[in-house]
């Protein structure tokens, strides 16, 4: 996958608003002064918008009802080094016409880089020599991107230096180089500053590779709440280079391989079948290319896994990054996971929570005859092949209740809650889950998996510091 694009239209119902708006007027620009028309556009000089105004008299004056499209066009482009001063991407990927770039390059060229304090140990000589070589302005701002501290005074931090700094608020943009912590904080900084400055996202996890890197969600920490406060504002581009996984500890690759398997089970029956075969290989490997497949000869499993982790993933956010609609297959492992991993926090990573809900879940779909026993084992069986927890002490009966309760309450009355129902796809459940079913789900969970409690190996390795 070189590049996808994506859009969303969010607001274009003008085709679909009631004649109870009132009368239509369209908006057309002459002379660059902006008036509304009745009726089609006739000036045939002027400059026409897609928004529409719509005015009704009422008793008590007037009303106006705007329908105005939002567009937003994203990249997200794989590519190898990165970080080579050679490789233009990293300057010029964000933009996809040849002439605009050519008038960006005739100017002065200046980059704000955040990035990972951990990341900057490892990378930020080769990110220094590297905008060294291209001549470029610029300042790199190392921060401690980490789930603890995933809050507003980070984003105000980002702010006040980039206000310092100076960028121009709309061929400037921010690039943010870390975990998923880091890119969501960026994402939220750039959203805030000048009320949308653009943004690059560099992801340096497996995680935030197939996940937080491509979406359009950004946000931070706030009153306990995982991700309480935050934005939808895609990146411009996300610029995905998996040779950063080479100095990740395994405990991080098996917490981006728990996303990579939500999307499996979701959707995609022969990506699990992968992971089912060949995880415990991917995860040591750190999913780098294989030394006897070549670029000309058939896509290798670490590649593949990426790729349709990556494609399933923008198949369920591209038609709906505002979520407008509250049904979404990427909620799975999301229903249970932010509470436990807050309540316990630093103890567990992303998606080693994301994987205990799961784990939870799938016994859930078994015991309302979802999934046949068989089916059961084999998906339990992967996670502990990708060294996932998949039982935790502190995920308890009344935790479970307590969040099914809040996501019931916070889902416009609705439950919808994905489940798998079979390997491969799934179902979102409206309807709150019977009593007896969650109980004795939990019960059988408990009884077979509690000797797995955690699974997370303590190797000594940073973990929490790459910040998802």
């Amino acid at each position: 996958m070189n590049m996808l694009e994506t859009q969303s239209s969010r607001n274009m119902i003008s085709s679909k608003t009631s004649s109870s708006h009132g009368t239509e007027f369209n908006l057309v620009q002459v002379n660059g002064t902006w008036i509304r028309q009745a009726g089609p556009c006739q000036e045939k000089d002027g400059k026409s918008s897609d928004a529409k105004i719509y005015e009704k008299k009422l008793d008590q004056g007037a009303s106006w009802t705007v329908v105005s499209p939002i567009i937003f066009t994203y990249r997200v482009i794989q590519c190898k080094d990165l970080l080579d001063p050679m490789n233009d991407t990293l300057l010029w990927g964000h933009i996809g016409d040849e002439d605009i770039q050519a008038s960006e390059k005739a100017k002065p060229v200046k980059r704000f880089i955040v990035i990972d304090k951990t990341v900057h140990q490892l990378y930020g000589s080769k990110v220094s020599q590297y905008f060294d070589a291209r001549g470029v302005i610029y300042k790199i701002l190392p921060l401690p991107t980490t789930e603890e501290n995933k809050n507003m005074e980070l984003v105000t931090k980002i702010l006040e230096e980039v206000h310092q700094f100076g960028i121009d608020r709309r061929s400037e943009p921010i690039i943010a180089l870390g975990g998923g912590v880091c890119l969501d904080v960026v994402g939220l900084a750039a959203s805030l500053y000048r009320r949308r400055t653009p943004y690059i996202r560099v992801p340096t996890t497996l995680l935030s590779y197939v996940d937080a890197s491509v979406g359009a969600k950004t946000g931070v920490n706030f009153a306990g709440g995982k991700n309480k406060l935050g934005s939808y504002v895609p990146p411009v581009a996300t610029f995905l280079d998996s040779s950063f996984f080479q100095t990740l500890p395994l405990r991080q690759i098996s917490n981006g391989l728990a996303e990579m398997l939500k999307m499996a089970l979701m959707k995609h029956r022969s990506l699990f079948e992968l992971l089912e075969s060949n995880g415990k290989k991917l995860l040591h490997a750190k999913l780098q290319p294989s030394e006897t497949c070549s670029d000309s000869e058939q896509e290798d499993s670490a590649a593949a896994s990426m790729r349709i982790a990556i494609e399933t993933m923008l198949e369920e956010l591209a038609p709906n990054l505002w979520e407008d609609d509250l049904d979404r297959l990427v909620d799975f492992g999301h229903l249970i996971s932010p509470e436990l991993e807050m309540r316990v926090l630093p103890a567990l990573l992303h998606g080693e929570a994301v994987n205990i809900d799961m784990s939870l879940m799938v016994y859930v779909a078994h015991q309302k005859g979802l999934l046949t026993k068989k089916e059961k084992d084999r998906i339990i069986q992967c996670m502990l092949g990708l060294e996932l927890p998949v039982w935790h002490q502190d995920c308890s009966l009344a935790l479970v209740q307590k969040s099914l309760e809040e996501r019931l309450k916070h889902s416009a009355g609705s439950l919808r809650m994905p489940l798998p129902t079979g390997l491969g796809r799934a179902e979102i459940f409206h309807d709150m889950i019977e009593d007896d079913i969650i109980c004795q789900a939990f019960h059988n969970w408990t009884e077979e998996l509690s000797g797995f409690d955690g699974g997370v190996k303590d190797t000594g390795e940073p973990s929490t510091h790459w910040g998802r």
